[in-house]
């Protein structure tokens, strides 16, 4: 599944909620069988790709979660287990939110995702984020500590940014880190982020495929780069290890922002001289997209 960017966007079918944060019942009784079928369907292709591809911490969450193949999960039951481990909980949303609410539930550790769920024959394509995206990908990471903090000042800097002009480019790390991100763990690459987790073609072309580049981690690098919104990544970036994210969530942006604004702006595919390269990408799977093979 590609997502588009979580934030600065209307929301969904629903339009405009009455309260003022945009949350609105889960109405988890709701449900109809056909929607927990898609749920069970989506879960359970997931489960038998993830291992051996998804980071540690990832499949930890799973465990600690213990989240129903048969049932989408009860936003409820799951703030439980959440508030008790790192103080998130999760709220439910029509669908995209506008920036500002968006930063200010994360800021307060309030992860806002999506209550419906996409149809049957929406399985590998949908262009807002689900419940299956939000709580199968982003879910189990909010578990660990490191994520959590770190998710949680994207949302405090997300609220700075948008005041100062350059919102762009912070989401540019949120993109390239908690939806697509990769990690070097001791066994090889792994999967962290969201996008790719909820993903069952990402899941494989992020790692296998020889078109991508995998790049090593550069918060200069990453926020001067654009993204897809609409197909696999051109690029991803990659940590040394998870705890790099705490180091990014205690950085002050603003003098990178100063700098990011007088360099140019660079395309999903580029690969610089300084670049720390992991895997240069044969480009191939883009290069005919564009070609319209």
């Amino acid at each position: 599944m590609k997502v588009a960017e979580k934030h600065g966007a209307a929301a969904g079918e629903a339009g405009r909620p009455a309260r003022a944060d945009w949350t609105i019942d889960q109405g988890w009784e709701q449900y109809s069988e056909a929607e927990h079928g898609v749920w069970k369907t989506l879960f359970e292709r997931q489960c038998k790709l993830l291992p051996g591809r998804a980071c540690d911490e990832f499949v930890r969450g799973m465990s600690d979660l213990t989240l129903d193949a048969d049932r989408i999960p009860d936003f409820r039951r799951l703030s439980e287990v959440l508030m008790k481990r790192t103080g998130w909980q999760i709220v439910a949303v029509p669908g995209l939110v506008p920036d500002e609410v968006f930063f200010e539930h994360l800021a307060n550790r309030r992860f806002p995702a999506g209550q419906f769920i996409r149809k049957p024959g929406q399985l590998d394509y949908l262009e807002e984020p689900d419940v299956f995206h939000d709580v199968f990908g982003h879910v189990p990471m909010l578990v660990n500590p490191v994520m959590a903090d770190y998710i949680q000042a994207y949302g405090v800097g997300g609220l700075r940014a948008r005041q100062l002009g350059v919102l762009p480019q912070l989401a540019r790390v949120y993109w390239y880190t908690v939806e697509f991100g990769l990690v070097q763990q001791r066994d090889g690459l792994r999967l962290y982020g969201a996008g790719i987790a909820s993903s069952f073609t990402e899941s494989v072309f992020c790692l296998d495929d020889a078109s991508p580049n995998r790049l090593g981690f550069d918060l200069e690098r990453v926020m001067r780069t654009r993204y897809r919104i609409d197909d696999f990544q051109e690029t991803y970036f990659v940590l040394d290890h998870l705890d790099q994210l705490l180091e990014l969530a205690h950085i002050d942006f603003a003098p990178l922002y100063e700098r990011v604004k007088q360099a140019s702006e660079l395309e999903p595919g580029d690969v610089l001289p300084g670049d720390r390269v992991i895997g240069r990408g044969t480009g191939t799977y883009h290069r005919a997209k564009r070609q319209g093979m």
